[in-house]
């Protein structure tokens, strides 16, 4: 079953595991899923820490020895989570040795500086600095507050991973501040081959999002689009990532040793029944992408997954048609970004918001 995986790291797609907790790490799973099903990189949330943390009894020694010196939940967190993307990290290495592009993992900054520049790139340097490994990655969202935040984080010589991409313009926006931030970093004298950025493209939640607007439309032209809104955005967004990336600007910085910023599918889990459950990884295969993955989408895969060719280049003007028959039936495209952006970065803010309540209460159990 694993041969489907390889067939789709061999197609060029880097298969990114979306989870880590400390029971991964300590039971060899994680070790098993990069020598087993072709895994080079893993992404963290906060959703992912809050049901680690949440769940099992791997971290309560942790627990019990930060009560004890009276650390508080905020640095707990840091600590927390720091040491398990180190470890990740260091189980990843072989394949970061590899290949620099992969063997990465991502660790995010607290989604509640997402509307706070400043604050974001300190965190970022903070996480940075206790991770203290070359193939960590930080994870910035891409809210219009945070694009600035990402091109001076690149370029203080820091890999990023840029997430909560929902738009064709804000990902070109995120593209420029990769850019911006490599030429400040190349100005400052920084070897750009040590950066590496992914960008984070949301496919699954836009689907549910139009879906519910064409259901609410209710005529039968509406509800043959439905499915077909983020397959089609994740398209027009390798086309603007193929314009970006064979401009001028961009080959002055190859040609000083900058890496591209690969587009990464996220949110590939499909959350319809009725859609096939492999539908975001079968049907976004394209050379030099990512596709980050819960092991559920994972394991589906790995059965019945089918990789039959590029699935992406050449098909930005039949997605172009689909978004303009979506404008046809009245959707209003600019709201839903909008709508996906801010519940995204509600979401993993809820999410801190119980991480900081389990750590709190193991902390005051274990005091």
């Amino acid at each position: 079953m694993t041969d489907r995986l390889k067939t789709l790291a061999d197609a060029g797609v880097s298969i990114w595991l979306d989870d880590l907790s400390r029971e991964r790490l300590r039971t060899g799973n994680l070790e098993q899923l990069v020598k087993e099903k072709s895994v080079v990189g893993v992404t963290t949330n906060p959703s992912i820490f809050a049901s680690a943390l949440g769940s099992g009894d791997a971290y309560d020694e942790q627990l019990r020895e930060l009560a004890g010196k009276g650390v508080g939940v905020d640095d707990a967190i840091f600590t927390i989570t720091t040491d398990d993307v180190r470890e990740a990290c260091d189980v990843l290495a072989p394949v970061f040795s590899g290949e620099p592009a992969d063997g990465r993992v991502s660790i995010e900054v607290d989604p509640g500086m997402a509307r706070d520049a400043d604050a974001t790139e300190a965190q970022a340097q903070a996480l940075w600095a206790a991770v203290d490994r070359p193939n960590a990655m930080i994870k910035i969202p891409a809210t219009e507050e945070g694009l600035p935040a990402i091109a001076k984080t690149i370029g203080a010589g820091i890999s990023v991973n840029v997430t909560l991409i929902f738009s064709i313009d804000r990902y070109r926006a995120v593209m420029d501040a990769y850019l911006t931030g490599l030429e400040s970093a190349k100005e400052a004298g920084k070897d750009l081959s040590s950066i590496q950025s992914v960008a984070s493209f949301f496919i699954s939640r836009v689907d549910s999002e139009v879906d519910k607007r064409l259901d609410a439309v209710g005529t039968d032209e509406a509800a043959a689009l439905k499915g077909k809104a983020a397959l089609a955005n994740a398209r027009l967004a390798y086309a603007a990532y193929q314009e970006v990336f064979s401009s001028d600007r961009w080959q002055a910085l190859a040609d000083a040793g900058a890496h591209v910023q690969r587009p990464l599918w996220a949110s590939t889990g499909v959350k319809n029944p009725d859609y096939p459950d492999t539908l975001y990884v079968t049907d976004l295969v394209v050379a030099g992408t990512v596709n980050t993955m819960p092991e559920k989408t994972m394991d589906a895969f790995a059965d019945h997954g089918e990789v039959t060719g590029d699935q992406v280049t050449g098909r930005a003007e039949e997605a172009q048609q689909v978004f303009d028959a979506l404008e046809g039936v009245g959707l209003d495209l600019a709201d839903v970004y909008v709508v996906l952006e801010n519940e995204g970065v509600d979401k993993f803010d809820d999410s801190w918001a119980e991480l900081t309540q389990t750590v709190k209460d193991q902390l005051e159990k274990s005091a």
